[in-house]
């Protein structure tokens, strides 16, 4: 049979398979593993659409399109399967399996023009036997990047077999099997170490679950799926999820956007996979994954971006030259697969957790002009089949939530009130500079030197517009920095450069926060201690001990803002403050001279990664900078970012002289105090006291009052774990409450408190009534 009829009704059955629910129990019996392969396929391919029907139609007729072309292109050699992607570096492997996926999609999806298309089967054979037979097969040595061999190819080469089963034959199905068994052999799932680890295992055991599947092997399966505890409890160190919702890879970096990204999407495939089998997930810790989705990473989600402060060495891909999709790889484009993997795990959780989460979903998805999801090209049609499903739902879109979040296990902070977004990079001897690697972010230097992002309401493209390839990599705003040039990946390729300073962190109440950062320089002698307070409506930001021994310029930069391809967006400085059109306001309270650049800037993506297209833009610059200078002598500033306001609200509140009090500035603590808020901070860098305040050791306290009581709210940054002893020097008329880990031990004319904060730089609480 021939023709339309034919593919209608090979479209219609295809789509029947895919949408197959767990078979009845005798069939189950039967057959688990076809069961669960066919569930795959639903979850890969997806299910509940109509293929004639926009978004998906044009989406299928490209995919077709895509795969017409690569047949065209492929032209097996002894080296390569297409011509310029040679098998080394091996990540040509995983390049023309990706190709090979592609063109299997197209074969077995319908209304792609190719629906079970004779020829392009054949095709998609060919490739996968002549990668088989010259280089994925257990006669070949591992070469070049591990990832390539045990992630990258072979999750490609299970989805392939899977979606081809019943076309590949026994043979080439045990061929595929033994080149996954060979290449991630079962002692990579036995020792939770090394690149096992984090979202990698989610990976691992992805493949070894799907390649049990495919080769009926229950040992494979029970394997993979064990495997995965290790992965659930919460960390202390190194990769993995913590209490506190940081996410962290390769030891030392912060990686939610990314690699939090996979490990989510990963175990939410896995448990809806493996869901009412032989082999479903029971480990009672796999509850840490679904509340990660509201305690780890929604706070990082901006109007469907992830912020690119936990986006790792991803922020330098932007256009790859072997994307034949031409997608920019922007915070949109994770923040969209971040997404995207929630709206996966969903299927996982209870009903009120699914509501929840699909109602955040359809609000960010709302929410994002700049990239709209039914036009952005990065997804496939089952994230898009359930994407378009939450959006087209009546349930009600979710607000952005409001308050302060710190992430103290990855030294990251993320604020929210009604007028702007921003989050804080900072670094640690647990959290590095910056990462790079395999030739991408060779200038993230000063991303961790307090670089502080900000998004006023409504503007989400700041980021995302060729940002990276174009910034002044030493003008990264917010981070005081020495004028040092730097050679491209200081610090050693996977150098994970650290500083060895432990004072990083902070206190919030979850509105208002006092965060820190005791800063020492990469690759110079700069040092500085800087102190950033989160208020309701604007950022106080105080630097201190600034300097560096080496004779070489400093500065803080205020700020640097992206104007686009030919910004004209009016910027006005006075004597202590500075606005800018569409984006906010500057104050310097406390005088010193504002230095302004706006300047056009070219570059391309090819500068900071040699994976990136060689295509040059020009983007327009506002930058604000302090100068520093040469003098060892401990230099100081304090400046007040206002995002969102108007010139009239930037020029008034420079005006009032009695919102802020600086209590504070030196190499001791840092505080302020905002009367309008009943608030005072303080970042305390050692013993000392200040105002009404002392402080035994290094601490961060945020009192905030409400009438006739106040809370106080403690953190110890340092992380020594010692006893930590505040006086606050306030008539008290009672006690409230107080967390366990604080006792009172004086409560009359002063408070007298004593505080065991343990390791992690946690919170603590104690409220009073005030005389």
């Amino acid at each position: 049979m021939t023709g339309p009829m034919w593919m209608t009704r090979r479209a219609l059955l295809l789509a029947a398979a895919l949408a197959a629910a767990p078979a009845p129990a005798a069939r189950a019996a039967e057959d688990p593993y076809g069961t669960l392969r066919r569930r795959w396929l639903g979850i890969s391919l997806g299910t509940g659409y109509d293929p004639a029907a926009e978004p998906y139609a044009s989406r299928l007729a490209r995919l077709g399109q895509q795969a017409g072309e690569y047949r065209e292109g492929m032209a097996p050699g002894p080296v390569s399967l297409w011509p310029g992607h040679p098998f080394d570096p091996p990540s040509g492997i995983t390049f023309s399996y990706g190709r090979l996926w592609t063109m299997a999609q197209a074969y077995v999806q319908p209304g792609t023009g190719a629906t079970g298309d004779p020829g392009l089967l054949a095709d998609v054979l060919r490739g996968l036997d002549h990668l088989s037979a010259t280089v994925y097969n257990p006669a070949t040595t591992r070469y070049g990047n591990w990832w390539e061999w045990q992630i990258g190819s072979p999750r490609l080469l299970t989805d392939i077999t899977a979606a081809l089963y019943e076309q590949l034959g026994p043979d080439r199905i045990a061929a595929a099997c033994a080149a996954v068994d060979h290449f991630v052999p079962d002692t990579v799932l036995t020792d939770y170490s090394g690149t096992s680890t984090g979202a990698n295992r989610v990976d691992l055991c992805r493949s070894v679950a799907l390649r049990g599947v495919l080769g009926r092997a229950p040992e494979k399966i029970s394997l993979a799926r064990d495997a995965l505890s290790p992965v659930f409890p919460y960390v202390t160190k190194g990769d993995g999820l913590y209490a506190d919702g940081s996410f962290v890879q390769h030891t030392w970096v912060a990686y939610s956007g990314t690699y939090g990204q996979v490990l989510l999407d990963g175990l939410g495939r896995l448990f809806a996979l493996l869901a009412g089998s032989a082999w479903e997930i029971t480990d009672p810790a796999r509850q840490n994954v679904l509340d990660s989705v509201e305690h780890a990473y929604a706070p990082l989600i901006h109007d469907g971006l992830v912020m690119d402060c936990v986006n790792g060495r991803a922020i330098s891909r932007g256009h790859l030259r072997s994307d034949d999709l031409h997608v920019l790889r922007s915070d949109h484009f994770h923040g969209q697969a971040l997404i995207a993997a929630i709206a996966l795990v969903a299927a996982g959780a209870g009903e009120a957790e699914r509501e929840r989460w699909y109602g955040r979903v359809k609000g960010w998805l709302e929410r994002d002009t700049v990239v709209p999801v039914m036009t952005s090209r990065q997804f496939g049609i089952a994230d898009l089949a359930r994407l378009h499903a939450i959006t087209a739902s009546p349930r009600p879109a979710a607000p952005e939530p409001l308050g302060h979040r710190l992430f103290p296990a990855m030294d990251r902070a993320v604020h929210r009130t009604p007028r702007f977004t921003a989050a804080l990079a900072m670094a640690s001897d647990r959290i590095a500079h910056y990462e790079c690697g395999n030739g991408e972010n060779p200038r993230g230097w000063h991303t961790g030197s307090g670089m502080l992002s900000w998004w006023p309401r409504g503007r989400g493209d700041q980021y995302t517009d060729w940002y990276w390839p174009t910034v002044d990599w030493y003008r990264l705003p917010g981070t005081t920095v020495s004028t040092r040039r730097l050679p491209d990946r200081a610090g050693g390729e996977w150098g994970a450069p650290r500083p060895d300073v432990r004072w990083v962190g902070g206190t919030t109440d979850g509105t208002y926060a006092a965060v820190g950062q005791h800063l020492k320089g990469l690759g110079s002698t700069l040092r500085a201690h800087k102190s950033w307070f989160f208020l309701d409506d604007a950022v106080v930001c105080l630097g201190a001990g600034i300097g560096c021994t080496d004779g070489v310029p400093v500065e803080t930069v205020v700020d640097n803002r992206n104007l686009g391809e030919n910004g004209t967006e009016a910027f006005v400085r006075a004597a202590h403050w500075a606005h800018l059109e569409g984006h906010g306001g500057w104050i310097l309270p406390c005088g010193g001279e504002l230095h302004t650049l706006r300047e056009d800037r070219t570059g391309a993506w090819s500068d900071i990664n040699t994976a990136g297209t060689d295509e040059r833009r020009t983007r327009r610059w506002q930058t604000l900078w302090l100068d520093h200078g040469t003098d060892p002598a401990a230099a100081g500033y304090v400046y007040v970012l206002l995002p969102g306001a108007s010139r009239g609200r930037t020029a008034a509140r420079a005006a009032d002289r009695h919102w802020l009090s600086v209590l504070a500035n030196d190499t001791t603590a840092q505080a302020v105090a905002v009367p309008r808020l009943g608030l005072t901070a303080w970042n305390f860098w050692r013993a000392g006291t200040v105002g009404d305040l002392t402080a035994s050791a290094g601490a961060s306290v945020l009192v905030v009052r409400r009438g006739r009581t106040a809370t106080l709210h403690i953190s110890e940054p340092p992380r020594g774990g010692a006893p930590l002893e505040l006086v606050w020097n306030r008539p008290v008329r009672a006690v409230i409450r107080a967390d366990d880990s604080v006792r009172v031990r004086s409560a009359d004319r002063r408070l007298g408190l004593l505080v065991t904060p343990g390791m992690a730089c946690a919170t603590h609480e104690c409220e009073v009534g005030l005389s």
